[in-house]
């Protein structure tokens, strides 16, 4: 309330009480004029807090509206000059061609340069495979074969001597920039062999040594296609060939765990779709040691599968037990989301009772049975895999009720321990299931012999000679090139079996190795130029698993701490959970089944990492890839992104206008490929651009359109340059303040003019590289041009950078710019002007306040408002409900929700704002912590002594595991046989971690329509009254609001934190076990009748030294207590 007014109010309530105070001040005459007074006191702060109600007048925030509004519209306009560009290309509309954007025929188009770019890779492989299976047709295995190979770990170091070391040498590197800058051989390929697999075994060294007439073609390949990445050929004996060759780094303890067959594309090749069903003994027997041997050998197995496989898991004891219940009696696919949750749960396994391994082969045979009479999981390979430390029933019966005489069901038997009493028995259930048998004594044995299942079912295929070209999922290879790798980047790789011609050994189906390449995901989706599909279009990628290869809102990394993680399920994402306006999921199913087609759909979607929505009508238009399992999909938006105009200049004015100091094209954007010629690989786009178009560089290959509108863009927007200058010459000066005035066009190019020099500026990362969100990348357009689009062309749209990406307190105004030809109008660009938040702050606090000697007399209300007033709040806040001017200066960038949730509250009752839900499928939240008793270790004063010895027990008897030592007296290799399994686990607590998870976060957005609005809060003992008003031709709002009235209690603030999606137990069971639509892969290898199944394995021979061996289960026995 004015202060006038409320001592008006104070005399009209009580006018008396002056008067009282002149009496007799003794007596009970007295006592009773105090007991008034007191009364009159009270009634007066009743009265001004019930009866006397603070009247903002909104007439006066309406003029303040105004007049803010005219200040800033003309400031951005004068420093941005919009008007000037607006006009220039209003001239050229008479000149320019309206084209409707034919999605049909532009994803035709996209789909054959990618058909073309992934066939050349197949026929590099092809060339590989052939060119490995004839140098083994010509090449005698020699057991004593001596062959000095370039190592990729040892090259180019020397002894103590100074002496290059064996399988070391010297090895020239260049560094070179088609791979990632890293110091590479183009001339020659090099070997890597994992640290547990001896790297001069007759099998490493003969393979070496056969592998050798790879590098000519390696070579020639890249001649034909200087676009071809890493080529490689992965044997089955473990070593690695790798072109270019390089130095391979070893991890921080020295050892390279990389085998290349455990590699997805490895295992794709060499192997067809299977349904696999992991069955391990958890009996008392299996305890300690055991059972770690165990875990890691079914966590092995789950490596080995993708997501063209199916898998569930079976423990047994006297009675069957799903690992997850959830999963009773079906198969679910391998994909890495699912692989990890199975590995969460063997983890947690534990022993206890007798061993019926019948009533588990029972339970197998019968999920394999139903997925096939379901038509469900692979209907390919079918395998169970036994783990067991032995086998006492008659299984017989089983065998010959489920699986003979057909023996449709590989069975794979994995011995574990020393003890060899039940090894007959084990192996016999493995050869008479076309199955293999291993037994597995350490830790080190297990990747070995995981590996062997591989190479019996890959007989069929190899048998038939059947060279299937697979490509993989979606990947980041970080282990690859170890330290060496500058970034994460998602790939998809070609591969092709390699197979012994050899007449002597085809019925064994001898499997030689795997040969491929790498495909960069964004290479690859450079065929699908952003400049043709409009501000707000984009391309994607999905497998025939419904997968994301490539989609701009596919996020796979997260943050932990202050690195950048691969998620656990980053390639497991499927489209349903980007596009999840797909309600019904009929983008997806069409995609999935390979169909070409079109879909519209109206979508929420998110700029400002979430903070902001829009609200899209979006066309898809979709085609197979052919000779591949994947689809390609483009999103066009209906308005700006129906048409795209053609503009025409000559080259010498365009090149003229384009090589200005002032002007940026987008440098992830191919205007020229400067990747085919090494001698090009330099350049940057504008010099490659710059060079063609004067001719001295005419071999270069460039988008001649993207080029023709680029020049056009040139020539219409170079006035501004001059517009600029003109404004830092002026005698008057640049209002302190303005920064940065910018310009971008739909053909990615950008000009600016720093009005403020480096040292004095505020935003000093704005356009620059490392601001990526404002620039123009290989996936979006600017956030500046995106959120301008859907703004009126010549109204300015403000906004507060998100903490994260700006750099000091900034404001950005921006405005689109438009072509309209006819009744067709196209999005020509978009210009504006970044600006302190101080100046804008200052522009408004001039306004927001009436002088003292305003004339009140018509007023109804507080005469003279002004925003400086304590009992007064005033904002501004932008479409979205976020803070850009507030007396707190903190309170800047914030949601007002946060600030006032009273008032955000009853904007969204009374319509002014809406609410809006948005999900993320791909959110990371932390895992519910586990309840752990605190007081155990207080029980016992011995219990710390005790728990330190088994720390001390436990950790001693990991080293030995980890080196091996209760195993090495069986080789003379021992010095170069370090397994690559690490039992120790991870160091952070569970409750620390963060684990995938669905969330919904809240958005909100102002309806226009509601120009102005005010209302009183009651909140309790007091009101609140709060007047709010659109700022014309902008997206702000002006709030005022009183500030003496806390309704904090009655309103708690609204926040825009995410908060996960609980599922019920039932709704998530459900969901896990849902199986959607996918296209299997069109061969399938699983029999073939010249198959020799007698090879199936065998016990190796055991020669213990008793002490080590008592020392090692001695050891055991007090970690498992």
């Amino acid at each position: 309330m004015h202060m006038a007014a409320a001592a008006g109010m104070n005399r009209r309530c009580c006018g008396k009480a002056g008067n009282a105070s002149k009496s007799d001040r003794s007596g009970p005459l007295h006592r009773a004029r105090l007991t008034m007074l007191l009364w009159i006191i009270l009634t007066g702060s009743l009265c001004l807090t019930v009866d006397g109600q603070m009247k903002i007048p909104p007439e006066t925030v309406q003029q303040w509206a105004v007049s803010f509004g005219k200040e800033i519209a003309a400031l951005s306009t004068r420093y941005s000059g919009a008007k000037l560009l607006q006009k220039k290309y209003k001239d050229v509309q008479g000149v320019v061609k309206m084209e409707e954007v034919d999605g049909s025929e532009l994803v035709k188009d996209f789909a054959e340069e990618m058909e073309e770019m992934l066939g050349r890779k197949m026929k590099s492989v092809k060339r590989l495979a052939e060119a490995a299976e004839d140098a083994d047709l010509y090449h005698e295995y020699n057991e004593t074969l001596e062959f000095d190979y370039y190592n990729s770990l040892l090259i180019n170091t020397v002894d103590e001597d100074g002496n290059a070391i064996p399988l070391g040498g010297e090895f020239a590197l260049e560094k070179n920039e088609h791979f990632n800058n890293l110091p590479v051989s183009t001339i020659q390929s090099n070997i890597q062999v994992p640290t547990n697999v001896y790297n001069r075994d007759p099998d490493i060294l003969n393979g070496a040594y056969m592998s050798e007439a790879l590098n000519d073609v390696f070579i020639e390949n890249f001649q034909k296609d200087p676009t071809l990445t890493w080529q490689y050929f992965g044997s089955s004996t473990g070593f690695f060939r790798l072109y270019p060759g390089i130095q391979w780094i070893p991890d921080e303890n020295g050892v390279v765990t990389f085998d290349s067959r455990n590699r997805n594309w490895y295992i794709q090749a060499a192997t067809s779709p299977k349904d696999v069903v992991i069955v391990v003994d958890v009996s008392g027997s299996m305890k300690g040691l055991r059972l770690t041997i165990a875990k890691h050998t079914i966590n092995t197995i789950l490596d080995t599968l993708g997501e063209n496989d199916f898998v569930n898991i079976i423990a047994y004891s006297d009675y069957v037990r799903y690992v997850e219940p959830c999963f009773k009696g079906t198969l679910v696919q391998a994909d890495l989301d699912n692989r990890e949750h199975f590995k969460l749960l063997v983890d947690e396994l534990h022993v206890k009772g007798e061993g019926k391994v019948k009533k588990a082969m029972k339970e197998s045979f019968n999920i394999l049975n139903a997925a096939t009479a379901l038509g469900q999981g692979s209907l390919c390979n079918q395998a169970i895999m036994l783990i067991t430390d032995g086998a006492m029933e008659d299984f017989e019966k089983v065998f010959e009720e489920f699986n003979w005489p057909d023996k449709r069901v590989r069975v794979f038997t994995y011995l574990i321990g020393r003890e060899m009493t039940f090894a007959d028995n084990v192996k016999w259930i493995a050869c008479n299931n076309k199955g293999y048998y291993t037994h597995v004594s350490t830790l080190a044995d297990v990747q070995e012999n995981v590996m062997e299942y591989l190479h019996v079912l890959s007989r069929p295929m190899v048998i038939n000679h059947d060279h299937d070209i697979i490509w993989t999922e979606a990947y980041m290879d970080s282990v690859l090139f170890n330290t060496q790798a500058q970034s994460l980047l998602l790939m998809t790789s070609v591969a092709m079996p390699v197979f012994s011609k050899k007449q002597e050994t085809l019925s064994h189906g001898i499997l030689l190795g795997v040969v491929g390449t790498d495909v960069a995901l964004r290479e690859l989706m450079r065929l699908a130029p952003r400049y043709k599909l409009g501000v707000h279009g984009y391309a994607y990628l999905i497998t025939n698993n419904g997968y994301i290869l490539s989609h701009p809102d596919l996020r796979p990394l997260y943050k932990e701490g202050k690195n950048l993680k691969p998620k656990p399920n980053y390639n497991s994402v499927d489209l349903a959970e980007v596009e999840w306006e797909d309600t019904e999921e009929k983008l997806r199913t069409a995609m999935v089944k390979g169909e070409t087609g079109t879909l519209s759909l109206d979508v929420r979607t998110s700029v400002d990492k979430g903070k902001r929505v829009m609200f899209l009508k979006n066309d898809y238009f979709y085609t197979v890839l052919n000779e591949t399992p994947f689809s390609l999909g483009i999103m066009l938006t209906s308005g700006y992104g129906q048409y795209i105009f053609i503009g025409n200049v000559s080259v010498e004015e365009g090149l003229h206008d384009l090589l200005t100091p002032d002007l940026t094209i987008a440098s992830e954007w191919t205007y020229c490929e400067t990747d085919i010629d090494p001698a090009h690989r330099k350049l940057n786009q504008l010099q490659a651009v710059k060079l063609y178009l004067t001719g001295k560089e005419p071999e270069l290959e460039c988008d001649m359109l993207l080029l023709q509108q680029t020049l056009f863009d040139a020539v219409v927007t170079a006035p501004m340059e001059a517009y600029w200058t003109a404004l830092m010459l002026n005698a008057s000066g640049i209002d302190e303040g303005v920064e940065t005035a910018f310009l971008g066009t739909r053909t990615g190019l950008t000009r600016f003019q720093r009005y403020t020099g480096v040292e004095k500026r505020t935003g000093k990362s704005f356009l620059t590289s490392t601001d990526k969100e404002n620039m123009f990348t290989l996936d979006h357009f600017p956030v500046w041009y995106r959120r301008a689009s859907e703004f009126p062309a010549g109204q300015f749209l403000y906004y507060y950078p998100r903490q994260e990406t700006r750099a000091g307190r900034i404001v950005i105004a921006t405005t689109a710019v438009t072509v309209t030809v006819g009744k067709k109008t196209a999005i020509a660009g978009a210009i504006g002007v970044q600006m302190t938040l101080e100046l804008f702050e200052s522009r408004f606090w001039a306004i927001a306040g009436q002088p003292n000697d305003t004339d009140c007399s018509n007023t109804e209300g507080i005469c003279p408002l002004r925003c400086d007033s304590i009992d007064i709040d005033c904002y501004v806040i932008d479409n979205n409900g976020f803070v850009l001017v507030s007396k707190q200066r903190n309170d800047a960038g914030r949601f007002l929700g946060e600030i006032d949730g009273s008032v955000m509250a009853t904007l969204i009752r009374m319509g002014m704002f809406k609410r809006v839900s948005l999900f993320d499928y791909q959110a990371m939240c932390k895992m519910n912590s586990h309840s752990v008793s605190g007081a155990r270790p207080l029980l016992s004063p011995f219990y710390g002594l005790a728990a330190a010895l088994k720390w001390f027990l436990s950790n001693f008897l990991l080293f030995l595991l980890e080196f091996n030592i209760c195993g090495f007296w069986q080789t003379e290799h021992f010095a170069d046989a370090k397994p690559s399994f690490s039992v120790s686990s991870s160091h952070h607590k569970k409750k620390d971690m963060l684990q995938p998870c669905d969330t919904e976060y809240p958005s909100f957005v102002y309806e226009p329509s509601v120009k102005e609005t005010n209302s009183i809060i009651k909140c309790g003992r007091c009101q609140k009254m709060f007047v709010v008003h659109q700022i014309p031709d902008s997206n702000l709002l002006m709030l005022v609001v009183q500030a003496d009235c806390d309704c904090s209690r009655q309103y708690p603030p609204l926040n825009m934190e995410p908060k996960e999606v609980k599922y019920n137990s039932s709704v998530k069971c459900d969901r896990m076990r849902s199986q959607k639509v996918r296209r299997r892969p069109e061969s399938c290898h699983a029999y073939h009748s010249q198959e020799n199944a007698n090879d199936c394995g065998g016990a190796s021979v055991i020669s213990l030294s008793a002490s080590l061996f008592l020392t090692c289960l001695t050891f055991t026995a007090l970690v498992s207590r």
